[in-house]
């Protein structure tokens, strides 16, 4: 995975957050309640979630890079980096509202959360630091069509290292509109349901996907 995919993944989390409000605005909004110690919490709760994903991203690369060595290498490379762009792609134009697709791997990822979701109850409501960071570990699970293009790009990175680095550059990413969320909660939520906001999202993250599709073609000019 080409180095420039790391700051790309941070851009993808920073101005994808559009969409992260709206599937974290409901505990975003319950932690703004916290009174003088939102901060800590707030942080607390993002640690969690930012732990979670990087934890994903080692998953898929490990993944990614056992499906290289056992596929034979360059032609399995190849195909997961065409994956991983492709995943954006489908991400910049379900942002733009030109296609729902995206939200069948959404839907595929209820599996896991209908077991996962229940956990959460027992951090809420989040008062202190202790319930805040087990949430966020849990909600980091959340499906999401903006963490899995990304965690696609981290099966394409080669090893659980670089996948891990990859979906932690993610995470950094959502971590300023989330947090911005949390203490401007209400002005936050209506700034990011603009049009203008959410076509500005889905063109940037199409373009890294485009960008992406353009150096697979290159890739394969050598051979």
């Amino acid at each position: 995975m080409p180095e420039t995919a790391y700051p790309a993944l941070f851009l993808v989390g920073l101005l994808g957050g559009t969409h992260c409000i709206g599937m974290c605005g409901g505990i975003v909004g319950a932690l703004s309640m916290g009174g003088q110690r939102r901060w800590s919490l707030h942080l607390a709760y993002n640690g969690g979630r930012i732990v979670s994903y990087t934890l994903a991203g080692a998953l898929a690369g490990g993944i990614g890079a056992a499906g290289i060595g056992l596929g034979g290498g360059v032609s399995a490379r190849l195909a997961l980096y065409l994956f991983a762009n492709l995943m954006l792609v489908a991400l910049g134009l379900y942002l733009l509202g030109v296609t729902r697709a995206l939200a069948l791997t959404e839907r595929a990822g209820q599996y896991l959360w209908q077991r996962i979701q229940p956990l959460t109850r027992r951090f809420l409501p989040a008062r202190s630091v202790a319930h805040a960071f087990p949430l966020g570990l849990l909600w980091g699970w959340l499906p999401c069509g903006l963490v899995y293009s990304s965690l696609a790009t981290a099966l394409a990175s080669g090893s659980a290292a670089s996948g891990a680095v990859a979906m932690l550059a993610f995470g950094l990413g959502t971590l300023p509109n989330l947090l911005a969320a949390g203490i401007l909660f209400a002005r936050m939520n209506a700034f990011v349901r603009r049009p203008l906001v959410r076509a500005a999202s889905g063109l940037l993250v199409l373009g890294f996907g485009i960008h992406g599709l353009i150096g697979w073609v290159r890739m394969l000019e050598p051979l």
